[in-house]
């Protein structure tokens, strides 16, 4: 549950508000579906014990495309040829209205719900007898489950433009709808409308984004309001008072979409839909916002102790880190195992509990990577560059710290220690965000690492970010977090991407692919093949990256390999192995196995893809169309075919004669990697430290000045490297 909507917890009467715009379609006729999809809601809401009063607009749209055909019957032809169908608005309510009620009486009767009308008028609410005996009907028929059903009288209203003086009590049936809220003393006021929810601009404006929980002090002069609603008198302006309005009256409120079919249900299961209106929302949304920022800010800050650090020391701190981590090893893999069973009985995928599993040496082999990265080069202030620009006038680029980092990452813990490690060796400060399924093997990596980050630079250059509801804030951040870096699942990426300004470094699909080609060695092929699919299916640099939702690898075949055997012997080797096979058009068909039914579907259990190909050229073509420039791999003894391959295929990685396996981090030397990059722009391929570095320009003068360029003799002379002083 999203803890701002921790007061659902103690909602039992709530007012629905249906707009114009949800009981009608666009042509101005009654919206049969979703009328029926929002009364199974109230009938299931109604049968858990809520009390539910329905406030419904839709009359007048309803009564003016009958009193139109109406009118278009009963019209000669030569008014027809000059049709203009000038309808009076209070005959078009009357006219509506039981046709509105008729229809709510149906739909509500089949679900063996009974329902009942309210026609009001602004002017009755003056007179404090009625409201009282209102509040004791509406009480004794919720008593009974009956379903109050309120609409504005408004073929009898006096009121001719809504809020055209303060003289009235409500204006329209939005208004009426946070009157009655306050009246019948609801706990919760929910508006349906035709979009999610209140945004800063006209929802139809790409730059416009969905408020989640609304704050008078902040959005009150910031939101640009659209048109008014498209038949009813109210809009999105009339929906927001009237939220404030109840909000401020202690009634919580939630304008939302009512095209879902589950819309209010979701409100009422804490779930963050809509916006929210609470007189509150100043309060915990602004501590929420400072929380997630100051611990950026704090980040930064220590990092810059971190590097003003000598290198020896900064190497001391991953040094205590690898041997923290081996001594608290029992305690790490006992949080771990608790993960692990806690996962296997929720029913997670096997695939997704592999990630998940620090397996036996695990540990070891982590702290063996972390003394490795720190026995490598300082990265830090490294000199790139010296250059003479002018007589004098010297100018450096040197190496430099991104800033701070945010990683979101799914299942595995054993990338929250690499990350760690990782930007202690570059400077950069951290906030980390793993898996609901690793939480409590995430928070003892994380209190084992930091308890070794000595004090003057401060455990929180690492940061540990634990809720879910917290990463929109985050990625909202774009002026103190410099790089986010997910690792997960193609929904993952993708959502995090669309979803803030920060530069994303990652790649959305792990799809990797091997060609045999037909001089290809028959042994090399075969163990080539079965280490890239079997070694560890659920790495991303696996023949199958078993992930929830991205694309299938292939193993491409060239055509001639069906003649000397090797084709039929890779698939039985695979099948062997459990491997389940599934063919391209050309390879279903010649080996009589299930047809793919895309390449771009992947699974997340033991399968691959095989297709034929007529050679390397029609295999990088394959690539290119299906692959998603990870790490592609060709076997081949002829040379020429191999050089064509490597530098065709427009991967991060193209091996020749190796498994795809060793697209790793620590395989290349890095010592650990942040993950693995597909992107052409900054780092690309397995991302260690030096993807997470960027430059910085030094100049080093005796007082030069430019004025124009007179009198400066640029020299532009490359000089030695050496260290800065």
């Amino acid at each position: 549950m999203d803890p701002s909507r921790a007061f659902v917890t103690n909602v039992k009467r709530l007012i629905v508000k249906v707009g114009t715009a949800v009981v009608t379609r666009s042509d101005g006729r009654l919206a049969v579906g979703r009328l029926g999809a929002l009364c199974e809601q109230l009938k299931e809401l109604n049968s858990q014990g809520y009390e539910i009063v329905l406030v419904t607009s839709g009359a007048v749209g309803i009564g003016l495309q009958r009193l139109r055909y109406r009118k278009l019957v009963n019209s000669s032809l030569a008014e027809l040829q000059n049709a203009q169908f000038e309808l009076d608005g209070k005959a078009c309510a009357a006219v509506g209205q039981s046709s509105l009620m008729a229809l709510y009486d149906t739909l509500f009767s089949q679900l063996d719900v009974t329902s009942s009308q309210y026609l009001v008028t602004d002017t009755e609410f003056r007179d404090t007898s009625f409201r009282k005996q209102l509040s004791e009907t509406v009480k004794s028929l919720l008593s009974l489950k009956v379903i109050p059903i309120f609409n504005e009288n408004d073929a009898v209203s006096t009121r001719r433009a809504p809020y055209e003086d303060s003289s009235g009590i409500f204006w329209d049936n939005d208004s009426l709808a946070g009157l009655l809220a306050m009246e019948l003393k609801a706990d919760l006021l929910v508006m349906l409308s035709d979009v999610e929810g209140l945004y800063s601009g006209p929802p139809s404006d790409p730059n416009s984004k969905l408020i989640h929980t609304y704050i008078k002090e902040k959005h009150q002069c910031e939101i640009t309001f659209g048109d008014k609603s498209r038949l009813g008198r109210g809009g999105m302006t009339a929906k927001v008072n009237a939220a404030v309005c109840a909000a401020y009256a202690g009634i919580p409120s939630v304008i939302t979409s009512g095209y879902a079919t589950d819309s209010i249900i979701k409100v009422l299961q804490g779930k963050c839909v809509g916006t929210l209106f609470h007189r509150d929302a100043h309060l915990w949304t602004l501590v929420k916002e400072l929380g997630v920022r100051e611990m950026a800010v704090t980040a930064r800050k220590c990092s810059r102790q971190l590097q003003a650090m000598n290198s020896e020391d900064r190497r001391k701190i991953l040094l205590d880190i690898a041997d923290a981590l081996e001594a608290n090893e029992s305690l790490i893999k006992i949080e771990n195992e608790a993960d692990v069973t806690a996962s296997q009985n929720d029913g997670y995928e096997k695939s997704l509990i592999s990630r998940l599993s620090l397996k036996p040496g695990k540990i070891s082999s982590l702290a063996k990577s972390i003394r490795v990265l720190a026995d490598m080069e300082d990265p830090i202030a490294q000199v790139l560059k010296r250059t003479e620009l002018a007589d004098g006038l010297i100018l450096e680029k040197t190496s430099s710290p991104l800033g701070v980092l945010l990683v979101i990452f799914e299942s595995r813990p054993d990338a929250l220690v690499q990350i760690a490690s990782l930007a202690i060796r570059s400077g950069n400060g951290l906030l980390l965000k793993g898996g609901k399924e690793a939480k409590r093997s995430n928070a003892i990596l994380h209190k084992v690492i930091t308890s070794a980050i000595p004090e003057n630079i401060g455990e929180k250059l690492i940061g540990l970010v634990t809720s879910r509801e917290d990463i929109p804030d985050l990625l909202k951040l774009d002026d103190v977090i410099d790089l986010v870096i997910p690792r997960g699942s193609n929904k993952l990426i993708t959502q995090i991407k669309n979803s803030t300004k920060i530069p994303v470094l990652g790649h959305a699909d792990g799809i990797c692919h091997v060609y045999v080609d037909k001089s290809a060695k028959v042994d090399m092929a075969k163990q080539i093949v079965r280490d890239a699919k079997i070694d560890y299916p659920a790495a991303c640099n696996a023949m199958v990256y078993s992930v929830p939702i991205g694309s299938q690898e292939t193993l491409l075949l060239h055509k001639d390999l069906s003649s000397n055997g090797l084709l039929n012997e890779l698939v039985s080797d695979l099948q062997h192995e459990g491997v389940t096979v599934y063919g391209g058009l050309r390879a279903s068909s010649l080996l009589n196995i299930p047809e793919t039914h895309s390449f771009h579907h992947e699974y997340s259990s033991m399968a691959c893809t095989i297709e034929i190909v007529d050679d390397v050229q029609a295999a990088i073509n394959h690539i290119h169309q299906h692959g998603s420039s990870h790490t592609d791999c060709i076997i081949t003894e002829n040379h020429e075919v191999a050089e064509t391959f490597l530098h065709g295929v427009d991967s991060a990685a193209v091996f020749h004669n190796a498994s795809t396996r060793f697209c790793d981090g620590a395989r290349f030397g890095l010592g650990a990697e942040v993950g693995i990059s597909t992107s052409r722009i900054h780092a690309r391929g397995p991302v260690g430290v030096e993807g997470l570095l960027t430059n910085r320009w030094i100049l080093r003068g005796s007082g030069q000045v430019v004025n124009g360029d007179k009198g400066v003799i640029y020299t532009h002379k490359d000089l030695p490297l050496q260290t800065p002083l």
